[in-house]
């Protein structure tokens, strides 16, 4: 299994900011990209994660273990 894999990643509409917000809980805190499509804004989202992912193993940090699961943690990982 590749790295980006591991990690839970969604988009969610906000009412607030009107457009979808990316979200990967395990990586970033917070939304991390935006956009008024929601399968671009999931596209960018993807390839947000796989650059941090290459950005720290080129750094030679490790990765953080994925911790967040659909089943739970959602409504807190998108506060």
């Amino acid at each position: 299994m590749k790295p980006a894999d591991s990690y839970l990643r969604f988009v969610k509409w906000s009412d607030e900011d009107q457009c979808y917000i990316g979200y990967c809980p395990d990586l970033f805190y917070g939304g991390v990209c935006h956009g008024e499509i929601e399968v671009d804004t999931y596209a960018n989202l993807r390839g947000v994660i796989l650059d941090e992912i290459e950005h720290r193993i080129a750094k030679g940090e490790d990765l953080p273990k994925p911790t967040v699961r659909a089943t739970r943690d959602l409504d807190f990982a998108a506060a």
